[in-house]
Parts: C-alpha cells; sequence; structure tokens
C-alpha cells in the first residue's frame, strides 16, 4: 500500500482547508475498490520517486506487520517494550497521546552527591581557570548522573519498523530516539519535544578558552540507518525553550542538542512535511570532516515542505551527502536575525537547494542565509526572499566576500515529488507541515 502527498492544483486548496495533506492510496481487488477501509497510517509506505528514501527498493518500515506485531502504547515503559519485541519482525507501534520519558524529573537521575550549586562553585573559571577540563568529585557525580538519564531517555529503534501518532496531539517528551544501524524506518505524525539535557558539561577550555556548556541527546538520531522517512511529525524545544535557559559563567546553559541528525554513513533519506520550531542546532547531515572513509559516496537525503521556524542555524549543515533541499519554507524571526544561517555548506558536501521560501526581518542579512565551512560547490537555485527572486550565492559572495562559495554541485536531483513555487511554498508548506496534518 502506497501513499504520497498529493498537492495538485486543482485539490490543493481544499487539502489546505482541511488541514490534511491528500493522500493517495494504492488498493487491490474489487472488493476493496468498492469499499475501501479507513486508512491506516501504520500501513502506508514512502510513494515511488518520493526523494531519497525511496530510492533501491524504497522505504516500507513496518507496514507487513501481522496483528500480533501491531502495538498502542500510553506509556515510555510500554513504548521501549514494544520496540524491543518481535526483533527486526516488521511492526507497527501507535503512540497514543503524549508520553513523558522524564516523567518522574531531573532529580530521578542524580547520583554520587551532585549537586548544581556545588558544581558552580568547583569550577567557577574565577576559581578553577579555564586552562584545563573539568575534573574532580562534582565532574564525576555529574557523569554518574548523566549515565542514569542516559539509560532511561534513549529508545533503540528497530528495523522495519513503523511509529505513527494517534489522532493529532500524540508524540514523545523528553525520549532521544536512536535509529541505529538498521534499515527501513518510518516516522509519522509524531510531536517530538527535544530531549533536556538534566546534566550538560561544563568545559573551561572550549570557545577559545572562555569556557561553555555542552550538552547531550538529540530527539532522533538516524546513524548508520538506511531507508528511513520522516513525515509529518512537529519538532520542537517546547516547554523548555533556550531562550528561558539561565547562564552561569556568562554562558547559556544550554540542555538541548539537535533535532535531527543524520549521520555515520546513514543513506536513503526523505524527511517532508515536517515542522521544526525554536530550535537552536536543528539538523546535521554528517557529523564529522574526518569521516570519509565511512560517509563518502552516502548521505543521500530529500527535504521537501518542511517548515522552519524560529531555527538558528543547521537546515541543514552538510558534510559529504548528495542533499536534495526543495519547497521548504524558512521563517526567521527578530531573535535569530543577526546570527541565524539557514545552509551550512561542509567538506565534500553537494547540496543542491531549490524553489526554497525565505522569510526574513529587516534588518537581517541575506547572504547569512549561506555558511561556507568547506570549499564546496553547490547550486542554489529559484530560491526567493521576503517574495523576491534571489541568487544566494552572488548575494552571500556580495555581502560576506571572505567566504566566496562556488556554484554547482555537480548533479541534478530526479526523485522529486510535484515542485510547487516558491512563491506558493509559504502558505502550502505553514499550513500542511507538521503532526497532525496528515490523512
Amino acid at each position: 500500500m502506497n501513499a504520497r502527498a498529493c498537492h495538485d492544483r486543482v485539490t490543493m486548496k481544499a487539502a489546505v482547508l482541511l488541514g490534511c495533506t491528500a493522500l493517495v492510496l494504492t488498493v487491490t481487488g474489487p472488493a476493496a475498490q468498492a469499499a475501501a477501509p479507513a486508512r491506516d497510517l501504520g500501513r502506508q509506505t514512502l510513494a515511488a520517486g518520493d526523494g531519497w528514501g525511496s530510492d533501491t527498493g524504497g522505504t516500507t518500515g513496518g507496514s507487513d506487520a501481522d496483528a500480533d506485531h501491531v502495538y498502542t502504547v500510553t506509556t515510555w515503559a510500554e513504548f521501549k517494550a514494544a520496540l524491543k519485541a518481535g526483533g527486526d519482525a516488521p511492526k507497527i507501534i501507535k503512540v497514543k497521546g503524549m508520553i513523558d520519558a522524564v516523567s518522574e524529573g531531573c532529580e530521578a537521575f542524580v547520583a554520587g552527591g551532585y549537586d548544581l550549586q556545588q558544581y558552580l562553585k568547583d569550577y567557577d573559571p574565577a576559581v578553577y581557570g579555564n586552562d584545563k577540563i573539568a575534573m574532580g568529585p562534582q565532574e564525576d557525580a555529574r557523569v554518574a548522573s548523566a549515565a542514569n538519564q542516559d539509560g532511561v531517555i534513549k529508545a533503540a529503534v528497530p528495523s522495519n519498523t513503523t511509529i505513527v501518532g494517534v489522532g493529532k496531539n500524540s508524540g514523545i517528551l523528553g525520549g532521544s530516539l536512536q535509529i541505529k544501524g538498521v534499515s527501513n524506518v518510518i516516522m509519522r505524525n509524531l510531536t517530538i519535544e527535544a530531549p533536556l539535557d538534566c546534566f550538560p558539561k561544563w568545559d573551561p577550555t572550549d570557545d577559545n578558552n572562555t569556557g561553555a556548556w555542552n550538552s547531550e541527546y538529540d530527539a532522533v538520531v538516524v546513524y548508520g540507518t538506511d531507508h528511513v522517512w520522516l513525515d509529518h511529525n512537529t519538532f520542537t524545544d517546547g516547554r523548555y525553550p533556550d531562550s528561558e535557559r539561565p547562564s552561569y559563567f556568562g554562558k547559556v546553559f544550554q540542555q538541548h542538542d539537535g533535532l535531527t541528525d543524520i549521520v555515520r554513513g546513514s543513506n536513503y533519506v526523505t524527511v517532508s512535511w515536517n515542522a521544526f520550531r525554536d530550535h537552536d542546532k536543528n539538523m546535521l547531515i554528517g557529523n564529522g570532516d574526518g569521516l570519509a572513509t565511512t560517509d563518502a559516496g552516502k548521505l543521500k537525503v530529500t527535504m521537501h515542505h518542511n517548515q522552519f521556524e524560529g531555527i538558528l542555524q543547521r537546515s541543514p549543515r552538510v558534510r559529504f551527502g548528495q542533499v536534495d533541499v526543495y519547497n521548504n519554507n524558512y521563517v526567521v524571526g527578530e531573535a535569530q536575525a543577526s546570527d541565524y544561517y539557514i545552509f551550512g555548506v561542509g567538506i565534500s558536501s553537494q547540496l543542491y537547494a531549490s524553489d526554497n521560501a525565505i522569510s526574513l526581518p529587516a534588518g537581517a542579512k541575506v547572504g547569512k542565509a549561506l555558511k561556507k565551512w568547506n570549499e564546496s560547490p553547490l547550486t542554489a537555485r529559484n530560491n526567493y526572499v521576503n517574495g523576491k527572486l534571489t541568487d544566494l550565492i552572488a548575494v552571500h559572495n556580495a555581502e560576506i566576500p571572505a567566504e566566496t562559495l562556488q556554484s554547482g554541485a555537480g548533479w541534478t536531483p530526479t526523485l522529486r515529488t510535484k515542485v510547487d513555487s516558491p512563491r506558493a511554498v509559504p502558505y502550502i508548506v505553514s499550513r500542511g507541515a507538521g503532526a497532525g496534518k496528515v490523512c
């Protein structure tokens, strides 16, 4: 059974007004055609031609699961048990309601006498300095406490799995989904609140020996995995926005890492119709310059019809991969205007960004939409900024001549569904992306 977003101009307005994306399903048999059953998200698969995730066999997740491997879960313990049940046999997990992975609070993970106030006293730069990493009893206690949290909030997703939210308000709070070393995974219709690192590490030597707080835990990690479809999910900091984090030693007490990172030789991934909101470090595709042996020739990712709003950076930042980014809507807020970037151009990346819409507040420099990390040509064509066709590379090079970028990614995407006009993208995507908006 195949499903694909259907946004023809004839039906688009009606679909948007209904608040969901119409899906075209393949149904066999005269009886089925006469009385098709209600659509089941768990049985839907990525359509042919819909991005890199549809290549070389496609992405079907757990759509072939038998009745014994279909689970409805309402708690974090039930969710983790369902993931483990049946090994790699096809499975469908239906998440009902908002599941809290940290329902007992950070205090439940404390070990070894860890105390934040004592930690701050011990590693105050005025006392400890900035010439060596944090060491001592409180750092040991922090590591032990962090290990306790790690063991609870990480959930390993096996091969041949589909995870879907039930209805419009289902998902996961504070968990870290590890799609690691597996194949064929689908996640749809989930609201995912980024995990909050209860025990960030102070590194006195970071940031040119001025120190920085570093956190762990991405909301979703795709690591060494092939064939993944992330569709119609909402990713956010939720109850714990960075704007409300305190500062210690003059640095933000950072408790978030990435929302969705795709790394370590992962391949054939489609990221479609998701909403990414109010976060700093959004998405890495490739997480190390020295990983050519693992990543070269892989990290093939398509991103289309996603909404990015209030995101500071990495949407995405790319290393090595052939990454197709089209028909996404980027809304940069006042809070991000002075220090944002959207597309990070990293080592050996082959980024093809076209037909996207970018909204910038007054005073924000268009050239900052691109960030150069390494000498890697990219293609950026037919993108619109504040409703006007804009050559992102030319503007970047004019505004930031010290980081001159070259045009020409060296390939042309073919695995695309219908490409919408970038002038229509803000309307289409803002109303169609995210959890609760898929039929």
